[in-house]
């Protein structure tokens, strides 16, 4: 059965309305509320609303405080180092971008990392906006200890997601979002709230044995590396950069806020903007970009090999006037909207089955469809 549709303006007027009685900022109600509706809009649910229920208890029992606002603490150069004081990892981000943004345009490179965060959502969100004012770029993240090396059974490290995006010529850039797990931690709790398994290979119990029960993951387990030691390799480089050029915690130092929605997790980010009309010929550079892209597309039968980033921008324009929301997400949201004596949308009709939809995010990552944490 298809999971329902809503009216996108009315679940974010919902969900802004949901922040705001917890205390966050209209504007930046505004702000975390587009990033999860995008991350749902593009078929990545595990970045979606689902989350909203958990940003709302992580704020009311203190492991996020709305009313910080970042500030830099660290100049060098193209180097600005900014401590978010406990504020929402979007909050942090959209100051980032725009500190990054300023200081490629002026020195064609800027790196900005981020000390005292919490989770920012997809990272394609951040990095589609760099992309628009033609600067590439590198977004990576600690997170909360949830994964083991390779090898290993502690859940020592975080996903670690990893973003890399490249403007073009064509309307979506090159982006790879992805994280350094098997899976995203995300899918891990959608499917312990739908009751469905995970694929084999994703995680391990506390026992240190593969399992394909995501409650087992959640309880003691770890999640595993993706690509084996080499991904797992790529996990602890991006955590060491995420951390240790922030002043960010590892993830064996933080408590996860799924865990304990107290706790201030000291997430780490950094951000790398490179501007292309720094390197040359800005035109150039997006026709040489578009020009892979589309020898990607060609290397298989029409339709069946994409180039990466391809499937989220197909799902996001395909039916821009309605927003599919998971069935399980649904049902919490309209316990909040019953909590906080708000009114809860009509779900939109059903929509034309003739009309054929893009797939969503599968339930195997895939090497240019993997989502971050």
């Amino acid at each position: 059965m298809p999971s329902p549709q809503f009216s996108p303006t009315a679940v974010h007027d919902l969900a802004t309305s949901l922040f705001e009685k917890v205390g966050v900022r209209p504007a930046d109600a505004d702000l975390i509320t587009r990033s999860l509706i995008a991350a749902d809009s593009a078929g990545i649910y595990s970045h979606g609303l689902l989350r909203l229920p958990l940003y709302l208890r992580v704020v009311e029992q203190g492991g996020i405080d709305p009313t910080s606002v970042p500030r830099v603490v660290h100049r060098s150069g193209a180097v600005t180092v900014l401590d978010a004081a406990a504020a929402f990892g979007q909050v942090a981000m959209v100051r980032a971008v725009e500190i990054a943004a300023e200081s490629a345009r002026s020195q064609g490179i800027a790196a900005v990392a981020v000390q005292g965060s919490s989770h920012f959502g997809a990272g394609r969100f951040w990095t589609d906006q760099l992309a628009e004012q033609g600067i590439a770029a590198i977004l990576t993240s600690t997170t909360g200890p949830v994964a083991t090396p390779f090898g290993g059974s502690t859940p020592l490290l975080g996903t670690n997601p990893l973003t890399l995006s490249l403007p073009s010529q064509e309307d979506s850039a090159l982006v790879a979002d992805l994280a350094t797990t098997a899976g995203a931690y995300g899918k891990i709790v959608a499917a312990a709230q739908e009751g469905t398994d995970i694929p084999a290979g994703w995680g391990v119990d506390s026992a240190a044995q593969p399992t394909t029960d995501p409650a087992a993951v959640l309880d003691g387990g770890a999640l595993l590396p993706f690509g084996g030691h080499k991904g797992s390799g790529i996990s602890v480089m991006l955590e060491a950069l995420s951390a240790a050029l922030s002043g960010g915690s590892y993830a064996k130092d933080t408590v996860d806020i799924w865990q304990d929605p107290s706790s201030r997790m000291n997430t780490g980010h950094l951000l790398i903007a490179l501007d292309l009309a720094a390197f040359g010929e800005a035109g150039q550079i997006l026709a040489k970009v578009s020009e892979l892209q589309q020898a990607v597309r060609d290397a298989g039968p029409a339709g069946t090999v994409h180039a990466p980033g391809d499937l989220e921008h197909q799902r996001r324009t395909h039916r821009a006037d309605s927003l599919e929301i998971p069935a399980a997400t649904v049902q919490q949201l309209r316990e909040l909207a019953e909590q906080y004596g708000l009114a809860f949308p009509s779900p939109l009709p059903e929509p034309d089955p003739d009309i054929p939809t893009p797939p969503h995010d599968p339930p195997h990552d895939s090497p240019h469809e993997r989502s971050p944490r």
